[in-house]
């Protein structure tokens, strides 16, 4: 900001003041509005809710239905903050939260917990209407670029703002899908400022492979029933073979490990055992192709076998084969790109916090993919998100002491 944009500078003073209004802002505007706060939410996009309203293309799946140890298992790093944010507002508080905002969820096989109408724009706007009958107030187009002291600075529609705040909950998102207003730009003006980021990564994200041309007619393919294992991790979750790779939850449940490329394995008959396959393997093939034999010895499916080809080649015999079948390399190249990731790790890191509070800005909270943590997807995102929101609302209200 100019020395002469600063001069004509719009200049605000605000109890409570909200930055960024995706689900964990407008969780910390929930909160300290039911305090009792006057809060202001301003966001860079035009409209609220953006990565929520994507999220809900997909079915909005909001939590997982899932003992709480269990449940809390799934994020990373293990921050005391996080887990008492998570206890303290876990899967069934999410689903109490939803049907008190009126929307009637369901539960799938699976246990994952989605809004019964399978979109979020419904919820949203029974959430809006909320925060406007608490007295919240949004304003929209206001990007965040920096601060002077306890002044605020954006750039906005209408030219530059200043605001003030007695108290102000930062919930600006990670860096992935920049074009839904979560760009990470805000890294750098806290490292500015030396308080202590964790750098960010691709987290629920895709996977690079250098396919042979064998696999084109595959590119689309679900692949599902097999067992993937990295890093200690298991998933039998679903994941598509694509032209760059391979995407999809199975894929993602596996980020922190395939990340780090450590060494992938797939078991592509993870309900049979290798004495079974060994068994059957050891039928006469006769002139039958190995593909067909295998189709017909183990009911492999197409896209099993193509991938048995394309990662085991040449193929052993006899019980070298049964145990390739039970453990098959997966050769990682990378990641996909992390715009494009569904979320991303890292961030502010817990050592910065007292709590949701900095440490070196007191009266300055952070909350949502802000944070140093990272989960799957499968309702765990969104949770963590709600959850965090909440913590640094309802801290930031005592700050106030309401």
């Amino acid at each position: 900001m100019s020395k002469e944009d600063d001069a004509n500078a719009r200049h605000d003073k605000v109890q409570a003041l909200i930055i960024g209004a995706g689900p964990a802002g407008l969780m910390a505007a929930d909160a300290l509005a039911s305090a009792g706060a006057a809060v202001l939410v301003v966001d860079a996009m035009p409209s609220v809710g953006r990565k929520f309203l994507m999220a809900g293309k997909s079915g909005l799946n909001l939590t997982k239905d899932e003992p709480l140890a269990s449940f809390l298992s799934h994020f990373h790093p293990q921050s005391p903050d996080l887990l008492r944010a998570l206890t303290d507002f876990g899967p069934d508080s999410v689903q109490s939260w939803a049907r008190d905002l009126g929307e009637p969820i369901v539960t799938g096989s699976t246990a994952r917990v989605f809004p019964k109408a399978m979109k979020a724009s419904p919820l949203l706007r029974r959430w809006l209407a909320r925060l406007n009958q608490l007295g919240v107030t949004f304003e929209q187009r206001h990007k965040w670029v920096g601060w002077e002291g306890d002044t605020w600075l954006f750039d906005t529609s209408n030219g530059p703002r200043r605001i003030t705040a007695e108290i102000v909950v930062m919930a600006l998102g990670g860096a992935s899908w920049s074009k839904l207003g979560s760009d990470g730009s805000w890294a750098d003006l806290f490292r500015n400022k030396g308080i202590e980021t964790t750098p960010f990564a691709p987290a629920n994200m895709g996977v690079t492979i250098r396919w042979s041309p064998h696999m084109t007619p595959h590119f689309g393919t679900p692949v599902k029933g097999v067992k993937l294992m990295a890093g200690g991790v298991e998933t039998r979750g679903e994941w598509v073979v694509t032209s760059q790779g391979l995407e999809g939850g199975g894929i993602y449940e596996l980020s922190r490990a395939l990340r780090s490329l450590e060494p992938a394995t797939l078991d592509l008959l993870p309900d049979v055992t290798l004495e079974q396959i060994s068994a059957k393997l050891r039928r006469p093939r006769g002139k039958l192709s190995i593909s067909n034999y295998l189709r017909k010895m183990l009911k492999l499916p197409d896209i099993s076998r193509a991938l048995l080809m394309e990662w085991g080649r040449p193929l052993p015999v006899d019980a070298d084969l049964s145990a390739l079948i039970k453990v098959l390399p997966v050769p990682i190249a990378g990641t996909l790109p992390m715009d494009g990731a569904i979320s991303t790790a890292g961030g502010v890191d817990w050592s910065a916090l007292n709590g949701f509070e900095l440490k070196s800005r007191p009266g300055t909270f952070v909350a949502g993919e802000m944070l140093d943590w990272e989960a799957p997807t499968g309702g765990y995102l969104i949770t963590g998100c709600l959850a965090t929101g909440r913590a640094a609302g309802q801290a930031a209200a005592a700050k106030l002491n309401f």
